[in-house]
């Protein structure tokens, strides 16, 4: 007799499984989900009960997915995107009159580049809504479909429906205390020595990235400061209490601290870079679902590209005092200046 509507799994019930193979436990799942452990436990029985298999081997501690109950995260994980973009469909056939865009990116971008990105997309029968936020949640935010777009520094997709093309890149740069003379100095470890290193935390992926660029480099400095954002990084560094690593789009959006600061290219300390194999540059990259939303990827390509062009040429460049063939480069373009 074949099986009917009411024999078929909950999709509830197949969100939570998935959520319990992905996060590797009941405790983390009931975390995740916002719901007690015994639930989650009540979840899993009544599923293992509805598709007549056992799920979980409980006699290994912590308990492991059976064969069986791999094989039905595959297949619910399928499921459940075709469910998700099948929703998703129809929201966006409820609204063609006025399309909804919901576009994620990252702080530096959102509050330097998000104005740009907005005048350009925007128009009568498209409207742009933006968040911002650090990469990991934009990424998870794209992955569960509560982001339609995002512009991140991650190049990485974890689903094979999110699709990442780079857009441009920019260096990282040395942020002093206006008065204090570099001079003489060979690398990060002997200007440690002098100031304190504040530095961004290994919770956003800039941070990540200058801690493997040290250590790639051989520098070892003391950990001490550590923030999430540029804001009061920078504004330590213009008390005089430490220096700073960052970008200049960075910079840019923390720019009211320019006076009291002083911006140099690594390449003031020689012995840094030499000592890295690392091409240290921050890269940002645009975030879709491929055969969504037709040209509109192409566009934000496009706007953003002209966007961070004149920013760099008009604003950023000048205010840095560094030569703007060195602050940025578009994807794909080889390197200039003398900024790798």
């Amino acid at each position: 007799m074949p099986d009917t509507p009411e024999t078929y799994p909950d999709w509830s019930l197949l969100a939570t499984w998935v959520t319990v193979v992905e996060s590797g436990s009941v405790s983390a799942t009931s975390q995740r989900l916002d719901i007690s452990q015994a639930a989650v436990s009540q979840r899993l029985k009544l599923l293992e009960s509805t598709v007549g298999a056992e799920l979980m081997d409980r006699s290994t501690r912590p308990a492991q997915p059976t064969a069986v109950g791999l094989w039905l995260f595959e297949q619910a994980n399928r499921l459940l995107s075709q469910a998700a973009e099948m929703a998703e469909g129809v929201r966006n056939f409820s609204h063609a009159k006025r399309h909804v865009v919901r576009f994620g990116c990252v702080d530096s971008f959102a509050g330097t580049l998000g104005p740009t990105l907005i005048r350009g997309l925007s128009g009568e029968s498209r409207q742009i809504l933006l968040w911002s936020g650090l990469t990991p949640l934009l990424d998870e935010q794209m992955e569960n479909r509560k982001l339609d777009m995002a512009v991140t520094t991650s190049g990485v997709a974890h689903r094979p429906s999110v699709k990442k093309q780079p857009l441009f890149s920019e260096p990282y740069l040395l942020v002093l205390p206006r008065d204090f003379e570099a001079s003489g100095l060979h690398s990060l470890t002997d200007l440690a020595r002098r100031l304190k290193f504040i530095r961004y935390s290994a919770r956003s992926v800039i941070g990540s990235d200058v801690d493997r660029y040290l250590d790639a480099a051989g520098e070892k400095m003391e950990r001490t400061y550590e923030f999430d954002n540029t804001d009061p990084m920078l504004s330590l560094v213009s008390e005089g209490m430490g220096f700073a690593l960052s970008t200049p789009l960075c910079i840019w959006q923390s720019r009211h601290f320019l006076e009291q600061l002083r911006i140099l290219p690594l390449a003031a300390l020689p012995g840094t870079q030499a000592r890295s194999r690392l091409p240290w540059r921050r890269t940002f990259y645009l975030s879709y679902r491929e055969n969504e939303f037709g040209k509109l990827p192409g566009e934000a390509r496009n706007v953003i590209g002209i966007g961070v062009g004149k920013l760099f040429q008009k604003e950023i460049g000048p205010a840095l005092k560094l030569p703007v063939e060195t602050l940025w480069q578009t994807a794909g373009r080889p390197p200039r200046g003398i900024i790798s």
